[in-house]
């Protein structure tokens, strides 16, 4: 795989419910980290006394988080309208050359700043709130 931009990872909302994503427009920084609990089964038995976990246990999640600028008023009343309804809606996160993961997300932070002689900006955290899938380019 060669160098990929950053400006092609997104992050997109499904903004009816119905499957119609969007981009979260205004975003200049996005990043999703996934994550899998480790079950440890070491015992006084375990071999050298190396630790050993049990495979397929514990929770997996992911996390996406995101920020930027105002850009685009309906994608950005969306988010809002998600995080203050507690809703968890489908979002998609688009990785460059490599694939789509899509599942349902919750946003766990809206925040949003500013500089005096600076532009308004927001970010924002989702939590993986069911299974995820991934489909490949």
């Amino acid at each position: 795989m060669t160098a990929q931009y950053g400006k092609d990872l997104l992050i997109k909302l499904d903004m009816t419910g119905s499957g119609q994503f969007e981009t979260i427009a205004g975003l200049r920084a996005t990043r999703i980290s996934f994550n899998a609990e480790q079950v440890d089964v070491t015992s006084m038995e375990s071999q050298g006394g190396w630790r050993e976990l049990l495979g397929g246990a514990g929770v997996k999640s992911a996390q996406i988080s995101g920020s930027g600028v105002f850009k685009d008023e309906q994608t950005d009343a969306r988010a809002r309208q998600v995080f203050f309804d507690a809703e968890i809606p489908n979002f998609q996160l688009v990785i460059p050359d490599f694939g789509v993961v899509e599942g349902l997300f919750q946003v766990g932070t809206l925040e949003y700043s500013g500089n005096h002689n600076g532009e308004a900006t927001y970010e924002l955290t989702l939590a993986s709130a069911g299974v995820l899938s991934f489909t490949a380019f």
